[in-house]
């Protein structure tokens, strides 16, 4: 199978069907990942559920683009539910849906297969990320040893997700800049999804950790990266950025340390963070526009309070 360029993605090979098609198809399948879809994460997502799908669809028959039905989406669809969650089968769903569409647009094929395919029903009022107590994620942040820049640095990137509700990607993608003073105050630059840029002032606690990781490790360069990987040869911060997936092995190391049972991940703080402050009386609107949620009804998905309620209420079955 031949590779994708770069400009597409670095991971994955070219389907069969789209191998095998002319120029044109082959040039506008790469556009769409690579001039329609900015946010990487999203790109690497919708590569790999397109991926999956006509590789689905060469296995069962179809030999170009113009032979795959709604009843490949549907049979496609089906087979995704058998082993994954309604969310990720939609998100899928959507990944193909919104290909065959841009593929149409370019008039590589007369119409999208996937437009007449209902995907899973599924509403969510509470999210499904684990979250924190106030008093587990004050002793995760505690039992960091800070003698080290790893210490500092993971102390300081955890302690932004749950202070400011920063999304992960969002916190790896700050520069030292990102971190300034504004009427005697520090304040965050946040860089969120769709290119939207949110700033808002710095919780005294986390400002604390940040001058105490930039100032220890001496972070001076404007547009370097924040939050970096630590290089083995010397133990001490590369100029390389952290990604992701080191963020998450890092948080799971760090709460197992700390003797935290429950199976967290970068996304835990955010909702640790959104719970706790409704907790302390804090409004739904305030922390949407904390979290820079455009509706209080995502931010209502974050709200984990209701749990607290349904323990107390089964507890009440005393037998």
């Amino acid at each position: 199978m031949t590779r994708l360029t770069p400009l597409a993605s670095s991971d994955l090979a070219l389907p069969a069907l789209i191998a095998s098609a002319d120029n044109k198809a082959r040039l506008r399948f790469l556009e769409f990942f690579a001039a329609n879809i900015r946010n990487p994460n999203t790109r690497r997502a919708y590569a790999r559920a397109a991926g999956d799908f006509l590789s689905w669809c060469f296995a069962h028959g179809a030999r170009n683009l113009a032979e795959i039905a709604p009843l490949h989406v549907a049979g496609w669809v089906e087979e995704l539910g058998q082993s994954l969650s309604a969310p990720t089968v939609k998100l899928r769903l959507a990944a193909v849906r919104n290909l065959f569409d841009w593929l149409v647009m370019g008039q590589i094929i007369p119409f999208n297969p996937a437009s007449s395919v209902r995907g899973p029903a599924h509403s969510a009022r509470t999210g499904r990320t684990p979250v924190l107590e106030a008093e587990e994620a004050r002793a995760l942040l505690d039992a960091i040893d800070i003698s080290t820049e790893a210490g500092l640095r993971d102390r300081a990137l955890i302690g932004l997700m749950v202070y400011s509700f920063a999304r992960v990607g969002a916190a790896l993608a700050m520069k030292r800049e990102d971190v300034f003073v504004q009427g005697r105050r520090h304040w965050l630059r946040l860089h969120e999804k769709g290119g939207k840029r949110h700033e808002m002032p710095c919780h005294h606690q986390l400002e604390e950790y940040l001058l105490a990781y930039i100032e220890s490790c001496g972070l001076a360069e404007a547009k370097a990266p924040l939050f970096r990987t630590i290089s083995r040869a010397t133990k001490r911060l590369s100029e390389t950025p952290l990604s992701q997936p080191d963020a998450h092995a890092m948080v799971r190391r760090r709460a197992k340390a700390a003797g935290i049972a429950t199976r967290i991940g970068n996304h835990s703080f955010r909702a640790t963070g959104i719970t706790t402050y409704l907790k302390n009386g804090g409004t739904l609107e305030n922390a949407a526009a904390m979290a820079n949620h455009s509706s209080t009804r995502t931010t209502q998905i974050y709200d984990r309070r209701r749990d607290e309620i349904s323990l107390a209420e089964v507890e009440r079955v005393r037998i």
